[in-house]
């Protein structure tokens, strides 16, 4: 296994972290509670015994059980050998006594003392300021790392690079954060000014969403076939984490798996991963994947957010993004889901009333109240 420097701890992480929020189940059931608990404790323990030592699950993972059957896997000795994390469902906090309930509770399910790094749970503009901010979530954190019950201290994100700036910026707790990255992420959310902003300040970055929801490891046809032409050989799951591991501001990858095999290959590759490897010609195979990728793109919006913010509160670049990724990765399940989480009713594509403002905004020219219904259609 390589190991990685954590930012500035005294301590380096595996290449390869386990996330635990895709564990198989008894009922087959992607994020049922109903989790195989035996085959997972086995993956989980095959991970370690091949020199994995970073374990991420958070409290609302498998319905509440991510975290128990986690705690399991860390009998019999095998939680001294790693560092654990987990995460503040912050959402679900309304006053600041919230806090010290649900470290309590993890502390429990997890049969340990202390969390080796906990985060602020999914963050967004939002609940940051009206929640973090307001229930002086900061100050309860500094109670729990100075009684030793949390390590360290850390933030998992999905919103935009002013929100992950503003986060970053806005305490001297944090010692790391955990970011959705892959080479078709570089300008979304964090992005790569979000990784490399928090490596300056000395934050240890956590990847997630290596793969995009597995979307890169199951590329369409003509990806593939250039991946499949080039004269080294990866499978495209291999492609993604190798671009990743390449960076040195990447600090673990993580990796939601739901089969041993997944957990053989990952661990196999991981062994492989080095810092500054990719050549002129890999780097631009991927830059032709990702043209490909893009090509593939419905509505051309380029995210300038010229047309926000919309009179009426709809999100439209958000709205496009999921549209267009539906599209790009021939997904609608998933551009479904993304959707319904990560839009708020009231910005949603129905509550366009095609008032027009928008449009004359637009540089690319989008007839942005014609794609709207689309959007719903699709994806409501």
């Amino acid at each position: 296994m390589q190991y990685r420097r954590f930012g500035t701890l005294d301590w380096k992480a595996s290449a390869l972290g386990f996330g635990c929020m895709r564990f198989p189940t008894l009922d087959g059931g992607a994020l049922s509670p109903n989790i195989d608990q035996a085959e997972s404790i086995r993956m989980i323990r095959y991970a370690i015994d091949n020199g994995v030592n970073y374990l991420d699950t958070a409290y609302p993972y498998h319905g509440g059980q991510s975290e128990v059957v986690v705690g399991r896997a860390l009998e019999d000795g095998y939680r001294e050998k790693v560092r654990l994390a987990t995460k503040l469902p912050t959402w679900m906090v309304q006053s600041p006594a919230d806090f010290d309930k649900f470290l309590n509770e993890q502390l429990k399910k997890l049969q340990t003392d202390h969390i080796d790094f906990y985060l602020l749970h999914s963050l967004n503009q939002s609940r940051w300021r009206d929640i973090v901010l307001k229930h002086d979530l900061l100050a309860q954190a500094a109670v729990a790392l100075a009684d030793g019950r949390i390590r360290n201290l850390g933030f998992s994100m999905h919103d935009d690079y002013a929100c992950f700036e503003e986060i970053v910026n806005g305490s001297d707790l944090w010692r790391f954060c955990q970011i959705q990255y892959n080479y078709m992420d570089i300008e979304n959310q964090a992005g790569t000014r979000g990784l490399k902003l928090a490596a300056s300040k000395g934050l240890a970055v956590v990847v997630m969403e290596p793969l995009l929801g597995g979307r890169l490891a199951d590329p369409p046809r003509d990806v593939r076939a250039a991946m499949e032409h080039f004269p080294i050989q990866r499978t495209p799951a291999e492609w993604a984490l190798e671009w990743l591991w390449d960076q040195p501001e990447v600090s673990v990858v993580l990796s939601g798996m739901s089969a041993m095999a997944q957990v053989e290959e990952n661990v196999r590759c991981a062994e492989a991963s080095r810092i500054h490897t990719f050549s002129r010609t890999e780097q631009a195979l991927i830059a032709d994947v990702q043209k490909r990728y893009s090509a593939r793109t419905a509505i051309p919006c380029t995210k300038c957010n010229y047309c926000m913010p919309c009179p009426n509160g709809v999100n439209i670049p958000g709205n496009f993004a999921f549209f267009n990724y539906a599209h790009a990765f021939d997904d609608v399940a998933g551009a479904r889901f993304k959707y319904s989480v990560f839009l708020t009713e009231g910005t949603r594509s129905g509550s366009c009333i095609d008032c027009g403002t928008c449009e004359g905004l637009c540089p690319q020219k989008i007839p942005i109240a014609e794609w709207m219904p689309k959007v719903s259609a699709l994806l409501a």
